[in-house]
Formats: structure tokens, C-alpha cells, sequence
């Protein structure tokens, strides 16, 4: 803190008016301000074409300066800031330095905000203090939080705004269950529209009465269908999505407004982790194709190139349909090492493209799903990223879906990567990164909604990093509390994710505790049915040949 004000010392009232005849000079030309001050003035980059009119304050504060007052920047530059003063100069400088210093605290935010965002559902990691973040920090005392200053419609909140206002919309924005990083991509263009898509609305949809019921039962088929596979095959590998479930209405939402902005396809991949659920809850893989391969047959045998073609391995195509528009899935066999399919599924989108005749390529999208130890890690993630904008390679724009399990295998973050987060090599392409709680499904939908909107919008890649858990381990057959007993006593006493949504659907009347029963026990139905029809089916080749099998069940 004291650090700080040092650097802002000069904010005050005696010396506004020559800080504000500094930064004129500065626009007009940075060669005439010296360089400790054109680093001071660079900080501002990103306000530069409102920074002027924030010095003037508010139309209604009387004018002591030539730099605030009538003369433009230029005309100071020429009359060197000669001219009398009007009114009460000091009035003005207050006013202008609380401006200043009310726009650094945005700009604060706006840099440094995800670093104390809520995004660890276990709170193993927790948020820092907001020192960099308090206005005290900045000169203001508590006093000073219900008067208006004047800040040129910044965080939506019009021409001017109480203290109070300002910090609790940035503080919402950028500090509660999403982070964002944008304010290290160069393009004015593309921070502005993030800015402008975020803060009006503090950074969350407000969700209707039956998007919230949707996210449920995208919620409650992820969670059951992971617990029914665990009853049903105790032990058995399948890397459940277990702690991640909000994947699934991520990837949801991620389709459905896809398929509203002009996409046509999508061409996945993804690791072992969570695959069964996205084949069954998303690609729509029924249910006894999936139980039948538990039980150790094929449901599509031509599929399967080797006995290490195992359930996890396979790939998949499906066709859903979104409010009338209709996507095509396909979803790459991955059997080999995680990351390497991602050049595979990136060739996919690119050929695709090519196919649709498609030079904006909005068309098709590579959906890249990761670990995060995995795309930390490996040296092929980095790779296609720097391809990304080539000419020979360009595909838009891809979507990276990081399943930040806050582990690789048995080791610890701090352990086994130099950078705060698993998406920082994803800064070397200038790509958002929105940082979200995976125990706030409806802060998974929002960003992946304005993840899918700006890749649309800009045809560059993005990167949702949701925080999340494992709650058994590497695989099913771990016993992951030797590796890491801390975390893994949190684990056991950590609600799941759906749990904590219906709870919250619950108190706010949205449906009672009974209605949430029904839903569990009806999809459990749906899938003791489909299993028993497996157990009870024994298919020749005639029944593989005309697609009952596959078909059997959902």
C-alpha cells in the first residue's frame, strides 16, 4: 500500500492541473512527456479516447484549466496551458482526481479481479485479499462511499455513480464465481466487447424458470447416470465425470447458442475423463449401446480397431437439434495420449470448412475438452495454439474446455507447473480466458455462452477453465487419500454439484424437494430399464447387421 501511494502522490489537488496539461501532451504526442510519465500514462491505454473528457468531470463542475476547460489538447500544447482560471479550482481538482482514481479501481478489476474470484468449490485455494481492490487503497475513507463521482458510464452504471455502486458492480463482475482475463489482448476491439458484454449485467444471465429446470435435469442425467455406471460396475474403470458434472450443461449451452450464431457442425475431442457421460448426455449414445460395452461387447463392432479400443476410447457422430436449428456432433476416437488429438480434430474442422466452401469459417467448430494437467503440459497444446491464426491452419477459432481437477494423476498444481493457472500458455494467442466454479452450473452456461458468442464474433480462440474435483481419483480403481489426504477429506464431505442446485432451485421456490426426488427416481428408471433390456438381449450378427442392437433401448 505504501508502494501505491507513492506512484499516486501526485493526485493531488495542487498538482491536477498539471498532471491533466501532462497527459494532453502525452496524447498529442508521447515524445513530449518523460518517460516515467509515459508509463504512468500507458497504464490508461486501454481509456485513452475517454480519458480527456474524464479530466473535464462532470458537465456540471465548474472549469479552472486549459486542459479541462474549453481548449482542446492541441491548444494547450500551443498556449502552454496559459489561460485564467473560473470558478473553484479547488472543487475541480477533487473531482477530478476522484474520477482518476474511481477509474484506476475499475482498471484494477478489470486486471487483477480474477485473482481473488471465488472459483474453488473445495476452498482448498483461498481468494487473496482485496488490498490491490479497496479504495482505501486509493485514497477514498468510508465516508466518501455514498457521494456520486463521475465516471463516463463505466460497468454500466451511466455518467456518474456513488463509490458504493462502483466497487460492489466490479467487485461482482470480476470477483465472484467467474474470472475473467482479456486485458492482455492488444485488440481494443475485443476487449470492449467483452467489457460491454459483462459488466451492464455483473457478469451472469438471469436465467428463466425453465432455463434454471434445464441446467437440472442436465445436471441430474450427468450425476445419475455417473452413479448408476459406479453401482452397477463397482470398480470397473470408466473415468466418471464425477465432480465435473457441469460439463454437461456447458457443453449444452456451448451447442445451442452455437447453433443460433450460424454453426452447423461441431468436432470434438477429449480425454478418457467424462467421455461415456458426453457420449450418453450429449452426443446422445443410448444408454444400452454404452452397458453393453461395460459388459464387454461391441455395440458397433467395426468400430473397434483392437483390444485397446476399450468404452473410453471410441468416438462417435450424432445430429441434435436446437430450437429448430439443427448441429452435426462428431466426437474423435481418442486411444492414444490426451492432448495429440487435438491436431486431429482441428484437421477435422479445417477439411469441414473447406467442404462448406465456408472462408469465415463460423460454420464449424473445434471443441477441445482438457485436463488441466494435460493442457499445462504438453508441448502439443502450444503448438496448435501458435498455428492457430496461420493461413494453412486457420480454423477460426477453437473452444478449449479445460477440466481443471486442481490435480495431475497424484500431483499437486505447485507441483507441476510455474504459472497460476492451467490456461495461461493459452495468453500466447491472445485468447479470453473465463475462470469459473464448477459447483455454479449457471455460471458454467454464461461463459460458455459469451466463450461461443465472442469466437463467433472474432473467429479466434477462447478458453473456459472450470474449477472442479475428482472425486475418485485418478480412476475408479484409486484410492486417491494416500496421495492426497487433505483434499480427499473435503472431497468426502463436499456436496455434489446437483445437490447443491436443487438446493438452491428449493429456496428460491422454483420446485420442492419432492419434485427434485421424482426427477432423480424417474431417470434412474429410464436407466434400470435399458440395462435389465441388456442383460436380458443376446445379439447375433443379423441384429448387429440391421442396427438393433444400437438402437436397443433409448
Amino acid at each position: 500500500m505504501t508502494g501505491l501511494l507513492e506512484k499516486t502522490s501526485f493526485l493531488t489537488s495542487a498538482n491536477s492541473t498539471f498532471v491533466a496539461e501532462l497527459y494532453a501532451r502525452y496524447l498529442e504526442k508521447p515524445a513530449l512527456v518523460d518517460p516515467e510519465w509515459s508509463a504512468f500514462f500507458e497504464e490508461l491505454k486501454d481509456e485513452a479516447p475517454d480519458v480527456l473528457k474524464d479530466l473535464k468531470g462532470a458537465s456540471w463542475a465548474p472549469c479552472s484549466t486549459a486542459v479541462i476547460g474549453t481548449e482542446t489538447a492541441s491548444e494547450v500544447l500551443k498556449t502552454g496551458g496559459a489561460t485564467a482560471p473560473v470558478g473553484d479550482g479547488q472543487v475541480l481538482s477533487d473531482v477530478t482526481r476522484d474520477s482518476i482514481q474511481a477509474l484506476m479501481i475499475i482498471r484494477s478489476h478489470r486486471v487483477r479481479g480474477h485473482l481473488y474470484a471465488e472459483l474453488d468449490p473445495l476452498g482448498l485455494e483461498q481468494p487473496l485479499s482485496h488490498t490491490e481492490l479497496d479504495p482505501e487503497s486509493y485514497g477514498f475513507t468510508e465516508a466518501d462511499y455514498d457521494r456520486e463521482i463521475y465516471i463516463h458510464n463505466r460497468l454500466g452504471l451511466g455518467e456518474k455513480a456513488p463509490l458504493r455502486d462502483i466497487v460492489e458492480r466490479a467487485r461482482a463482475t470480476y470477483c465472484g464465481n467467474i474470472g475473467v482475463e482479456y486485458m492482455h489482448i492488444t485488440s481494443t476491439e475485443e476487449k470492449v466487447w467483452i467489457q460491454d458484454r459483462i459488466e451492464g449485467i455483473r457478469n451472469q444471465t438471469d436465467f428463466t424458470d425453465i432455463g434454471k429446470a434445464a441446467i437440472l435435469e442436465r445436471l441430474t442425467e450427468a450425476e445419475t447416470f455417473e452413479q448408476f455406471l459406479n453401482v452397477k460396475y463397482t470398480g470397473t474403470k470408466r473415468f466418471g465425470l464425477d465432480g465435473a458434472e457441469a460439463l454437461v450443461p456447458g457443453l449444452e449451452q456451448l451447442l445451442k447458442r452455437g447453433s443460433q450464431l450460424g454453426v452447423e457442425e461441431v468436432v470434438i475431442g477429449m480425454p478418457h475423463r467424462g467421455r461415456l457421460n458426453v457420449l450418453a448426455n450429449v452426443m446422445k449414445k443410448p444408454f444400452s449401446a454404452i452397458f453393453s460395452e461395460f459388459q464387454g461387447t461391441a455395440a458397433k463392432p467395426e468400430d473397434v480397431q483392437g483390444s485397446g479400443d476399450v468404452k473410453y476410447h471410441l468416438g462417435a457422430s450424432a445430429d441434435r437439434e436446437f430450437d429448430g436449428n439443427k448441429v452435426h456432433l462428431s466426437l474423435t476416437a481418442n486411444p492414444s495420449h490426451l492432448e495429440i488429438v487435438d491436431p486431429v480434430v482441428l484437421g477435422k474442422a479445417r477439411a469441414k470448412q473447406d467442404q462448406h466452401h465456408d472462408r469465415q469459417r463460423g460454420s464449424v467448430i473445434p471443441l477441445l475438452i482438457h485436463g488441466d494437467a494435460a493442457f499445462a503440459g504438453q508441448g502439443i497444446v502450444a503448438e496448435c495454439l501458435g498455428l492457430s491464426d496461420l493461413k494453412g491452419h486457420r480454423t477460426g477459432g477453437s473452444i478449449h474446455f479445460i477440466v481443471n481437477n486442481q490435480i495431475g494423476f497424484t500431483t499437486s498444481p505447485i507441483h507441476s507447473r510455474s504459472s497460476p493457472y492451467p490456461s495461461d500458455v493459452a495468453k500466447m494467442v491472445q485468447a479470453p480466458i473465463f475462470h469459473v466454479n464448477g459447483d455454479d452450473p449457471e455460471a458454467v452456461v454464461h461463459a460458455a455462452k459469451i466463450a461461443t458468442e465472442f469466437r463467433q464474433r472474432f473467429n479466434k480462440p477462447v478458453v473456459i477453465d472450470m474449477f472442479c474435483y475428482r472425486r475418485f481419483g485418478h480412476n475408479e480403481g484409486d484410492d486417491p487419500s494416500m496421495t492426497q489426504p487433505l483434499m480427499y477429506e473435503k472431497i468426502k464431505n463436499h456436496p455434489t454439484t446437483l445437490q447443491i442446485y436443487s438446493r438452491r432451485l428449493v429456496d428460491e421456490g422454483l420446485m420442492s424437494a419432492e419434485e427434485v426426488d421424482e426427477r432423480l427416481a424417474a431417470f434412474r428408471a429410464q436407466l434400470e430399464e435399458d440395462f435389465q433390456a441388456v442383460a436380458t438381449f443376446r445379439p447375433n450378427k443379423a441384429d448387429w447387421l440391421d442396427g438393433r442392437w444400437s438402437g436397443l433401448g433409448r
